[in-house]
């Protein structure tokens, strides 16, 4: 199984989010886009898991949560990694909120004894919007920012759940379900 945690928003904000992005899928970019329904934060990519794994994955997601309270996340804001001249992710960004930072950090530190190692990188909340494809070549995302520039988009999301998901991939898209899910207070 293809696992990964994350936090998935409401169907509300799921759909105005995908609303407002709809000038970008039309741009024709050379974007793999993620499907309305499987807007989310992802907090730990766990990869390949053998299924025999899956109660100590939970444990870990149990542990990771306690004491985690219900989330307000400020969506908002249009970005790419690493950057406009070649990028790979285009996202929305999640203003800072300290809780998330706490939650995400416990992730890491539950799941690490398990054998998924902690994150190189820092933090840096967001919603993957599209992955750019991997053949496409720089000038092809000419106008982009000027894209992302003109779109609006600020939403504040509750969050009540952590989720152990499990990706599918397929030619239409990745398709997300939930494995597993830990309630927030």
């Amino acid at each position: 199984m293809r696992l990964f945690v994350a936090l998935n928003l409401p169907s509300s904000v799921r759909d105005a989010l995908w609303g407002a992005a709809a000038p970008l899928r039309d741009l024709g970019l050379p974007v793999k886009w993620v499907r309305g329904d499987g807007i989310h934060v992802t907090l730990k990519f766990l990869g390949d898991v053998d299924d025999a794994r899956e109660p100590e994955l939970r444990g870990a997601l149990g542990r990771a949560v306690a004491g985690a309270h219900t989330l307000p996340l400020a969506l908002g804001g249009f970005g790419v990694f690493p950057d406009f001249r070649r990028p790979r992710v285009i996202w929305t960004g999640i203003a800072p909120e300290p809780g998330l930072e706490i939650l995400q950090d416990q992730v890491e530190r539950e799941f690490a004894p398990l054998g998924f190692p902690t994150e190189a990188r820092a933090f840096r909340p967001h919603v993957t919007l599209g992955r750019a494809s991997r053949e496409a070549r720089a000038g092809a995302f000419a106008g982009l920012e000027a894209a992302l520039a003109r779109l609006t988009f600020a939403e504040t999301a509750l969050v009540n759940s952590v989720d152990l998901m499990q990706s599918t991939l397929q030619s239409g898209g990745a398709v997300y379900h939930v494995r597993h899910r830990e309630r927030l207070p």
